[in-house]
């Protein structure tokens, strides 16, 4: 059955939507600081209940692109968001974490009823125009990872991925200061937040933007190595990795782009007993990973702020749902803030994450 005709027999009412939300060159970009969404603040910009055709409890879906730790935090935020705006929210999460899973997900959510859908794409440009028919049908946003542009998607809400990226450049360029070798590790190639924080990595390294390598600079970018997500595919690469650039251990820096390449990294580090001399950056709050800037074996982290991936994406989606367009932020992008995460702020960082996961 083609999608059109699936999305019609589901029965929802079809939504139009006349905001300029998908171009991001209008409007100022809104920014998320810290801890926003677990603010009491957070409750002053709560939509009237009740309003609109969608009555008084919004049916949400929120839908992550793996079944990884770092949604764990996601999943609080749409549970504190949706006992704030009176709505109800499934919260998805594929357990290969393929398109095919995503999209089964969202045909299944629609077929119950379900009102507003915020995904994480795994594969955007091929999920792309099944994604903007789900936009015809009800509200769309992206979150953790963007659709190319152009896309019916209301607003995309999370990390600014490049810059990002560059931050953990930056953690490279700390590691080694006078250059050396660096391997990048992730999931997938063809997800955009992963060709961003790339992108952005190697243009921290390389001074300019739109670098390509393997040459930037003092750096020499070795290669980068995709695992399909799976943390155990990633530890293989790094272990060939460092059976075949491992002779000079001090002059190497493996980065890895995904909550669990950290972990898988460091593991085949120990097993190497390269532990403290082979440098590793890594992104997101993955205990291990924390554990590892602790120990001194792990330079540093890129975190994100999946609660408010969950917190902001269920407020917006209600109101919208509830006929408040007004929710929708401005050049349909909201960046939520990054933090880099070294020895010297990592406990401070850890007990507050602690504090969050309860």
């Amino acid at each position: 059955m083609r999608c059109s005709q699936f999305l019609r027999l589901c029965g929802i009412a079809a939504l139009t939507v006349t905001l300029s939300a998908c171009s991001s060159e209008s409007g100022k970009t809104p920014n998320v600081k810290s801890g926003e969404g677990s603010a009491e603040a957070g409750k002053a910009e709560t939509p009237a209940e009740g309003g609109g055709a969608a009555g008084d409890r919004p049916k949400l879906a929120f839908i992550s692109n793996n079944p990884f730790e770092f949604w764990t935090i996601a999943r609080k935020g749409t549970e504190k968001a949706a006992k704030e705006l009176n709505a109800d929210v499934e919260f998805r999460m594929p357990a290969q974490g393929t398109p095919a899973e995503q999209r089964q997900i969202i045909e299944d959510l629609l077929s119950k009823g379900v009102q507003g859908i915020a995904i994480s794409p795994n594969d955007a440009e091929n999920q792309a125009s099944f994604l903007n028919e789900v936009a015809e049908q009800v509200p769309l946003l992206t979150q953790d990872s963007d659709l190319p542009p152009g896309s019916k998607r209301l607003a995309y809400i999370g990390t600014n991925n490049y810059l990002a990226g560059k931050a953990a450049g930056e953690l490279v360029k700390k590691a080694l200061p006078k250059g050396g070798r660096v391997v990048i590790y992730v999931g997938k190639l063809d997800v955009q937040n992963a060709m961003e924080r790339r992108q952005g990595v190697i243009d921290e390294l390389a001074g300019k933007e739109d670098a390509e390598g393997p040459d930037l600079g003092e750096y020499k970018l070795l290669d980068t190595m995709t695992d399909d997500g799976k943390q155990e595919m990633c530890k293989a690469n790094v272990e060939d990795t460092l059976a075949k650039h491992g002779s000079e251990p001090e002059s190497l820096c493996l980065v890895g782009l995904w909550e669990y390449n950290p972990p898988a990294m460091l593991a085949a580090v120990k097993g190497a007993e390269l532990n403290g001399k082979v440098k590793i950056v890594g992104f997101d709050e993955n205990e291990e990973t924390l554990q590892g800037i602790a120990d001194g074996d792990i330079i540093g982290s890129i975190v994100q702020q999946p609660f408010e991936f969950g917190y902001q994406s269920i407020k917006i989606l209600a109101g919208v749902v509830r006929g408040d367009k007004s929710v929708v932020p401005e050049g349909g992008i909201m960046y939520v803030d990054h933090q880099t995460i070294m020895k010297d702020n990592v406990q401070e960082f850890w007990d507050k994450l602690k504090e969050l996961k309860k």
